[in-house]
């Protein structure tokens, strides 16, 4: 018996000395809330941050598009409330455009956005990370050219963020299982060796946006599962680039139109994809619990059901900081 505990104490010994190593990084959490209407949540996590102690304290990263802050607070607000994220511990992330039917080339795109990039770090933002809305996809999608060219104008999107803000981390963002693993690998694995050849530092981060209705639909058109998803976080890691997995009530929409659908509904599908993805042995480096749905409501109290930020609290407490 004495010979167990011993050895226990060692394990518990060698596991603390593991996390403490500089090699080992913390798992990062990012929260999105609802953008519509008018930032309304959004605005929620800035005014009443007691509201929201015990979330903030499991999350990293406060997520949004720089729109949902440029076109809906004053500077005097931004002015006040850019500066109490880092006060708070967190850092500031945004999901960007890359290559948009909007703006056809990385230049036409990053030149659309950089004034609202500046205008919140002339107002006390730090920008920590940018993530690109699947380019891939758009390219393919609405622009009906070919990978090579999703992968040259990424490219000079990532290049030109890197020579004019080089302290931002930047990560792409793709669509599964409309896009298949194979088909999201071989694009991962042109646009950093582009990069290279252009002596630009390659991507930061890869994130995946999961469709999971398709895995219980059983579309044949873009079949997937998340034993693929595992698969896929593995050949990230294989090499060296963090996997981050966006969480989300995919099935809001088709039971909206069923009329079944409330803020518990997208409580619900979040913590659904929580279980599902760590029942096949899925930890990713980053966690993102973003919605775009119109759902929930409200952002706050983090002790009433079906906040977005009871949302974030509980997913934490079940799946990220059992993992740290």
């Amino acid at each position: 018996m004495l010979r167990l505990i011993s050895i226990s104490c060692a394990l518990l010994v060698a596991g603390a000395v593991l996390s403490a190593e500089p090699g080992v990084r913390k798992r990062e959490v990012w929260m999105m809330p609802p953008g519509e209407p008018k930032a309304r949540c959004l605005r929620e996590l800035f005014a009443q941050p007691e509201g929201w102690t015990e979330t903030r304290a499991s999350v990293t990263v406060l997520g949004c598009t720089a729109a949902q802050l440029t076109n809906n607070f004053s500077d005097e607000e931004l002015r006040a409330w850019l500066p109490q994220i880092e006060k708070w511990g967190l850092k500031l992330g945004l999901e960007v455009g890359a290559v948009k039917e909007w703006g056809t080339t990385g230049r036409k795109v990053f030149d659309a956005q950089r004034g609202q990039w500046d205008r919140l770090l002339s107002l006390g933002g730090r920008i920590s990370a940018i993530a690109m809305d699947e380019p891939l996809c758009c390219v393919r999608q609405r622009l009906k050219k070919p990978d090579a060219y999703a992968v040259e104008e990424t490219a000079n999107f990532v290049a030109l963020v890197r020579k004019n803000y080089p302290q931002i981390r930047i990560g792409d963002i793709e669509p599964y299982p409309s896009l298949q693993r194979e088909e999201l690998l071989a694009f991962i694995d042109a646009l950093q060796a582009r990069l290279t050849a252009m002596n630009v530092r390659g991507l930061d981060f890869f994130r995946l946006d999961v469709d999971w209705n398709h895995f219980t639909i059983g579309n044949k058109l873009c079949a997937g599962n998340w034993p693929d998803v595992k698969k896929l976080e593995l050949a990230c890691r294989q090499r060296k680039l963090p996997f981050s997995l966006i969480y989300w009530a995919a099935d809001y929409g088709r039971m909206k139109k069923l009329e079944l659908a409330d803020d518990a509904t997208w409580y619900v599908g979040v913590m659904r994809q929580g279980y599902d993805y760590a029942f096949v042995g899925g930890a990713p480096d980053e966690y993102v619990i973003e919605s775009w749905v119109g759902a929930p409501s409200r952002s706050l109290p983090e002790t009433e059901e079906w906040t977005f930020a009871r949302s974030v609290r509980d997913f934490c407490r079940r799946f990220v900081n059992a993992k740290k």
